[in-house]
């Protein structure tokens, strides 16, 4: 059930973003001025006669007052079909060509790209039969199926980032248990450990058990062998970025938080920068989710400092060495402290700083909606470039 004052929220700022005063919407509707300044509040639930009166007013339908938004890209919803049956028969695939472990590692390197880059649409289309073929790959066996279950979980990894970006959370679920599969059969323990890695998916999709999900990944820590290579450093410092994550988001652990910073903090020291296995690690990685973790705290002014430690050059030349999806990830952790601290056109531009890195994930990402909707509400003429962006995330 949707609250109340989110709603409310809503309401207000698809308003302002039309230039409407409370008193001519209420009229426009058809309704009370106090009725309206209570549902705004989030004091009065809004009933459906309400809610349609309202949104008729505003020049728009009711599912967008209530944030169930009209789809904002109907190619990927469109193949999100194919996706699910592709892996419907994974243990079962149709006959078809395989092509040669060379091929089917280039095809996957692709896929991987694109989900770093956030190239939603494309993955969505390219992904299914893919998969069907790494099925059919690991179900030939031979001396190559390893190789043909360690793309495998890269591949699911690939299809798992659209399924999760995109509100799928059931079929998320199964493409990470698949992922999990794969990585067994691959007997590869950094593979292990990413699959672990992106299983906190679910804790976070979930909204609770957050204290399962911390386990899990201390649990991952301790099954890695000792991180005497490249890759497993990289495994064991992106579970415990994570981790920080998680512990953050708990609040009461504060501890497990610093334990778990620490120790990636060292890894971090011992890997460059790049992309292990899929998963982005070494000094910039941490120093986003040094940010990250700040803002979880709710800490907004170290989150903002930290941010702001290196000078423009230094921290441009940082992020550059990070994959779109987290450079625009951080932007948008910036701006959530931003705002906090009340900084309106710095959230702005930090947000517009996202959304010129990765478009597709800043457009779903549900923070970049409600700080849209935020910043609608309080101004009380918002500019037209903040309008402007709100109609391209479909806010308004």
């Amino acid at each position: 059930m949707i609250p109340d004052a989110q709603i409310g929220r809503r309401i207000a700022g698809l308003r302002k973003a039309r230039r409407l005063s409370q008193r001519r919407l209420a009229e426009d509707a058809h309704i009370s001025l106090s009725l309206l300044r209570k549902v705004e509040q989030g004091a009065r639930p809004v009933t459906d006669r309400v809610l349609d009166a309202l949104a008729a007013a505003l020049g728009t339908d009711p599912e967008a007052l209530t944030g169930r938004r009209a789809h904002t890209d109907s190619r990927v919803h469109a193949a999100v079909p194919n996706l699910r049956a592709a892996i419907d028969v994974h243990d079962i695939p149709d006959d078809g060509p395989v092509r040669s472990p060379e091929r089917l590692a280039s095809a996957v390197a692709a896929a991987t790209q694109r989900r770093l880059t956030s190239q939603y649409t494309r993955l969505a289309e390219e992904l299914p039969p893919l998969l069907a073929e790494l099925s059919r790959a690991v179900l030939n066996g031979g001396p190559e199926r390893r190789t043909a279950a360690a793309l495998s979980v890269a591949a699911h990894r690939a299809a798992d980032a659209v399924a999760y970006k995109y509100g799928y959370y059931d079929l998320s679920a199964r493409l990470i248990e698949l992922m999990r599969r794969s990585a067994d059969l691959a007997e590869d323990p950094a593979l292990v450990a990413t699959a672990a890695y992106v299983r906190t998916e679910v804790f976070f999709a979930a909204g609770r058990n957050l204290a399962a999900g911390l386990r899990a990944l201390e649990n991952a820590l301790d099954a890695l062998p000792e991180p005497d290579t490249p890759d497993l450093r990289a495994a064991a410092g992106a579970l415990h970025m994570r981790a920080a994550v998680v512990a953050a988001r708990l609040t009461e652990n504060a501890a497990a938080v610093d334990e778990h910073l620490e120790q990636a903090r060292v890894l971090a020291e011992r890997v460059p920068e790049g992309v292990y296995n899929g998963t982005a690690f070494g000094p910039a990685s941490l120093h986003v989710h040094e940010v990250s973790v700040a803002t979880e705290l709710g800490d907004p002014a170290r989150a903002v400092a930290l941010a702001a430690r290196a000078d423009r050059e230094q921290r441009e030349s940082l992020l550059r060495a990070l994959p779109a999806e987290r450079r625009s990830h951080y932007f948008i952790d910036v701006a959530r402290a931003q705002l906090w601290l009340g900084k309106r056109d710095e959230a702005f531009a930090s947000l517009r700083a996202a959304r010129q890195i990765a478009p597709q994930h800043v457009r779903e990402h549900p923070f970049v909606h409600d700080a849209l909707d935020t910043l609608l509400r309080l101004h009380v003429s918002p500019p037209h470039p903040l309008v402007a962006f709100a109609e391209w995330a479909r806010i308004v």
